[in-house]
């Protein structure tokens, strides 16, 4: 399914194409002297571009245990230039590896990950999550939490409280090899996990709410699940064990999702799930694909149910394969989630980890990959973005994967809108244009919204779909052009939806 481009032209109104939608927007033209149009490009003006950092064991952030406050917040500034160098507009930041926390608020531990003590706090005292996101939003870029749903205890951990949850309520939890896992059987966990999320929507300026693949667990070779007492107590209404798990999951993302539409609806909710949902072999539905631990079926996640059903704002499938693999290739894989996505908007997850001049598998030593997998994305219908994990492999630039990744965002990108909130955005205020010895300085007024600033050329046409000419996005009030050159200047306004104003136009 190939991306159709269509062109617009307007005069007294003009119709977003901007976006993969199709429903036109009135919007009011402020100068009517200045023919403002909106057309597509090969590079769409929205696109989610994220990464993924990742604290459980210090993949990415902080890079080791026991680091002063002033250097996890140098590292963390590091990675936000970086990304924000490569054309990144959104970083999902792990707050919660294993009921444990990156940030104050939080009736939960201090993350091991952190002093390399679980409980102890950053020395001196500050908020890692507070500051990670006034940092990201300087940066124009959007913070998404990322929390592990399912883990206690990971196996990994070397510290645990004596009241940790996993001891103050051991009868909420099922051990799985060394693994202490959420028995979401239970109401009392379900409510806990929802309190938890509702405490990070409600006490932080997150742009969204992430989770990731991990719900029941994957299936481990002489391991077994527990669960059977919970299942006798309160799976009643189910004939197995199987369709009642997967029950519990969807009140878990549903409830979530009421809760935070309710609460602050321009929070974006996000899962990113095991790129499967079932083989055509156990469903028709199901893709051309092979093997593997389908979310469906493994997991007990009803992943395409959730984006369908309208309870989740994205779906970010893992598809973490090459075009070559026999059982399950990216282009199959990418093809039937598009067709399937439903409601929800369409990211794919690039294992972008496995590039590497000496994997045992070709394709992964292919420098290509990843650039032919975005170009792949750009072309198919209804994919409207891409994340990547993980952040370290972005910055080693692996076979110089990182640069392909850059070339194709040479330009800013919106992040496409959240769905379902039709807003009025006002315009931006007080647009005033000076000439000073360093070029133009432009100033406004929007109090705590993002602007989106263009540069066209004088006498060339004003197409606000072509990111080429964004100059700035961003919570500044003021931009020193410093280019010299007879410009032309529009200055729209977006609100926490990720909706456009109409635009002010100004011109030197």
């Amino acid at each position: 399914m190939l991306r159709k481009l269509s062109i617009v032209f307007i005069s007294s109104v003009l119709f977003s194409t901007c976006t993969k939608t199709a429903t036109p927007v009135k919007k009011e033209v402020a100068v009517v002297n200045h023919h403002i149009v909106s057309k597509n490009t090969d590079v769409p003006k929205r696109e989610f571009r994220g990464a993924w950092v990742a604290s459980i064991a210090n993949i990415d952030w902080p890079s080791q245990k026991g680091l002063s406050s002033a250097e996890q917040k140098k590292e963390y500034d590091v990675i936000v230039k970086h990304h924000k160098s490569m054309g990144i507009n959104a970083l999902l930041v792990q707050v919660r590896a294993a009921s444990d926390a990156f940030y104050t608020k939080s009736k939960e531990p201090w993350s091991e990950w952190l002093m390399g003590e679980q409980g102890k706090a950053p020395e001196p005292l500050y908020d890692p999550m507070a500051y990670m996101i006034e940092r990201t939003h300087e940066n124009g870029l959007e913070f998404h939490a990322w929390l592990n749903l399912n883990r206690g205890k990971h196996r990994l951990a070397s510290s645990v409280k004596e009241d940790h949850l996993i001891y103050r309520k051991p009868e909420w939890f099922l051990s799985y090899g060394d693994y202490q896992l959420y028995n979401f059987g239970l109401p009392e966990v379900r409510q806990y996990i929802l309190d938890m999320v509702m405490n990070i929507v409600r006490e932080y300026d997150v742009d969204g709410i992430h989770f990731d693949d991990y719900f029941y667990p994957y299936k481990v070779n002489g391991l077994t699940l527990n669960d059977e007492a919970t299942f006798r107590k309160y799976g009643g209404q189910f004939s197995n064990i199987e369709d009642w798990r997967r029950s519990n999951i969807d009140t878990v993302i549903k409830s979530i999702s009421e809760a935070i539409k309710k609460e602050k609806p321009w929070v974006s909710y996000g899962i990113s799930p095991f790129g499967v949902w079932r083989n055509k072999s156990d469903d028709p539905a199901g893709s051309e694909t092979r093997g593997g631990q389908p979310s469906y079926d493994f997991l007990f996640a009803d992943t395409r149910k959730w984006a369908q059903e309208g309870w989740i704002d994205y779906i970010a499938p893992q598809i973490y394969f090459p075009f070559e693999h026999k059982l399950v290739p990216y282009g199959t894989l990418t093809e039937w989630w598009a067709t399937y996505h439903g409601k929800a908007n369409l990211y794919i997850g690039h294992g972008v980890y496995r590039v590497d001049e000496n994997s045992s598998t070709s394709a992964w030593a292919d420098p290509n990959q990843i650039a032919r997998q975005l170009d792949y994305n750009r072309y198919t219908s209804e994919v409207s973005g891409s994340i990547f994990y993980n952040t370290n492999t972005l910055i080693r630039n692996n076979l110089g994967m990182r640069d392909s990744i850059k070339v194709r965002f040479e330009y800013p990108a919106l992040p496409p809108e959240v769905k379902g909130n039709l807003q009025t955005v006002p315009k931006p205020e007080k647009f005033e244009l000076k000439k000073t010895e360093e070029g133009t300085l432009l100033t406004w007024a929007t109090g705590l919204d993002e602007v989106v600033l263009y540069r066209f050329e004088k006498g060339e046409e004003l197409n606000v779909g072509n990111p080429k000419h964004i100059i700035y996005i961003g919570k500044s009030q003021t931009f020193s052009d410093r280019n010299d050159g007879a410009y032309i200047y529009l200055l729209s306004r977006l609100n926490k939806w990720n909706q456009e104003s109409d635009y002010r136009v100004k011109e030197n």
